[in-house]
């Protein structure tokens, strides 16, 4: 584990942030996570983190890095929810780059980036006309962006999000459902944050049968 104990989680109010933040709590991370309603401060802080609410569509790279000092690692698990293209790009692509330069900035090396298994894909295959197209092509440039910083960062690529309860267990195989239940993203976030496993890896996951330490290593 980092020598510091204090995670960052961008997007706080996320289903997957929901569900990591007790688990980095449980792992002997100190826990900050960050979101833009300030309607949702009492359940982030249910959660055991720190409750802050911080717009990162509109923060700059400064304000970001002020907001990180002291944190041993910065997890990006926001979004802009998809349905406005030029929405989608000013959080998952541009905030995203922000973070990540902001990371830098505060002397932060450790980033776990969740996008989604086919970022590298979906750009070159998808209609430009297609509604998905602004998300597909958002995530690629931040992962893109992420492999070309120095940052000791790690980006998970989740099939088809569910709500099942995590089974701890995985496939780096494409599946017939092509999903994977949230709360196994979550228990990713842990594993490779407390193990510091993963470094300069992009893992593509779907529901399995293989323990996640297997898989991660």
């Amino acid at each position: 584990m980092a020598e510091q104990n204090k995670v960052v989680i961008v997007g706080g109010h996320g289903k997957i942030a929901l569900l990591a933040a007790p688990k980095l709590i449980e792992a002997g991370f100190e826990v900050e996570s960050l979101f833009r309603n300030p309607e949702h401060t009492d359940e982030v802080a249910a959660t055991g983190a720190k409750a802050t609410v911080l717009d990162i569509e509109n923060a700059d790279t400064a304000t970001l890095a002020e907001t990180f000092a002291g944190a041993a690692a910065v997890v990006f698990s926001a979004g802009a929810g998809g349905g406005n293209p030029a929405r989608t790009k000013a959080v998952d692509h541009e905030a995203a780059i922000r973070t990540m330069d902001a990371a830098a900035q505060a002397g932060i090396s450790r980033y776990v980036m969740v996008s989604y298994a086919r970022s590298e894909t979906d750009i070159h295959t998808l209609d430009p006309e297609n509604s998905f197209y602004p998300y597909a092509a958002a995530k690629h440039h931040a992962d893109n962006y992420l492999r070309g910083t120095e940052l000791d960062y790690t980006i998970l690529g989740p099939g088809k999000l569910t709500l099942e309860p995590a089974s701890g267990k995985l496939t780096t195989s494409p599946t017939e459902t092509f999903e994977t239940s949230r709360e196994n993203v979550a228990e990713v976030i842990r594993y490779v944050l407390a193990e510091d496993a993963a470094i300069g890896e992009t893992v593509n996951f779907f529901d399995g049968d293989t323990p996640i330490a297997e898989i991660f290593g």
